[in-house]
């Protein structure tokens, strides 16, 4: 049998390209690393969180949709599980990453505002709680902060839930709270969906009555704060306490 010549060896198989987006990955984790993520747009840090669910491929074009669709990372992150799930190729592990990264921001607020010496004298810190936890919710949420003596969180409940416009509250429970808390002071807290702070006459009346029944009872109320999107009042700042 003759020998095959040279030219007719089998050629090496040539070697498996890598995907065009490897060395993107490599160079946004030295981004990461190096500036903790200042210089990163947003699609590129939804990249990243994206790649929990799809270690292996390109997650850019999912993070733009995303950004197409809520508007920008701080609405995409707050989504409701269901509306994320109506984004074409975001499956059930890609939304657990972008729901841990909401929860690991509101989590890491309350507790700079928990473990402040004191509330007032920590405000920013309050209202960056705040902000993460109540900015982008879908219904009213209305929430008092209890405080000692010395101004000091010691109790941060939710005490309604209510529609999209719309939080029952009444005055003889939160009273009532503070009492079995010890508390001294109060601040109560909740958001306005339509994103727009403005107090409505409700929200007036509502902080009136609190105001009235806790001072009855030696308790003060520091303040009132409507949370919207990007902006949020203050009743004291406001005169309106």
């Amino acid at each position: 049998m003759t020998a095959p010549r040279d030219d007719e060896k089998a050629s090496p198989a040539p070697a498996k390209a890598k995907p065009h987006y490897h060395g993107h990955r490599t160079r946004m984790r030295q981004r990461l690393a190096r500036t903790g993520g200042e210089n990163l747009e947003d699609y590129e840090l939804l990249e990243m969180i994206l790649w929990a669910g799809n270690p292996r491929g390109d997650t850019k074009p999912l993070a733009k949709d995303l950004l197409k669709t809520f508007g920008d990372f701080a609405h995409v992150v707050s989504a409701e599980p269901e509306r994320l799930a109506e984004v074409k190729g975001l499956g059930e592990t890609g939304i657990a990453a972008l729901k841990s990264v909401e929860a690991a921001a509101i989590r890491l607020t309350r507790t700079r505002a928990m473990k402040s010496p004191t509330v007032l004298s920590s405000w920013d810190t309050l209202l960056d709680y705040c902000r993460a936890d109540m900015a982008y919710r879908k219904t009213e949420q209305f929430r008092v902060l209890f405080l000692d003596r010395k101004n000091k969180l010691i109790a941060d409940e939710l005490q309604q839930k209510g529609t999209v416009d719309h939080t029952p509250v009444y005055p003889r429970e939160v009273v009532k709270r503070a009492l079995q808390l010890e508390a001294s002071a109060l601040i109560m807290v909740h958001n306005h969906p339509s994103g727009d702070p403005t107090p409505s006459h409700a929200d007036m009346e509502m902080t009136r009555l609190v105001r009235d029944a806790a001072k009855a009872v030696g308790v003060t109320l520091h303040d009132h704060l409507v949370i919207g999107k990007g902006q949020e009042i203050s009743f004291r700042s406001m005169g309106l306490l």
